[in-house]
């Protein structure tokens, strides 16, 4: 493979993320992101899809609430961030 192997970067908020670079270049993903409008829960999908079970594990500790909970706007916020930080570091 003559690209990098793996995309690393931080969000805004923080997060740490390594994401391979197969699991970005991945048309079954964006088929998935673009169920998205239909059905909202596909996000979790895309996750898993993009970070694995370990950075979505990750992600999903980052944004947790002292009472546990993990709350879906920041999950989707830090989501954008990577998307975001990904655009920068190709660019």
């Amino acid at each position: 493979m003559t690209k990098k192997d793996y995309i690393e970067g931080k969000t805004k908020s923080g997060f740490a993320f390594k994401i391979k670079y197969n699991n970005l270049n991945n048309m079954e993903l964006l088929d998935v992101f673009a169920e998205v409008d239909e059905n909202p829960l596909a996000v979790a999908k895309a996750i898993n899809m993009l970070l694995g079970k370990e950075g979505k594990k990750a992600l999903y500790d980052f944004v947790r609430l002292e009472d546990g909970t993990v709350p879906a706007d920041l999950v989707t916020e830090n989501l954008m961030e990577i998307f975001s930080s990904i655009k920068e570091i190709k660019n």
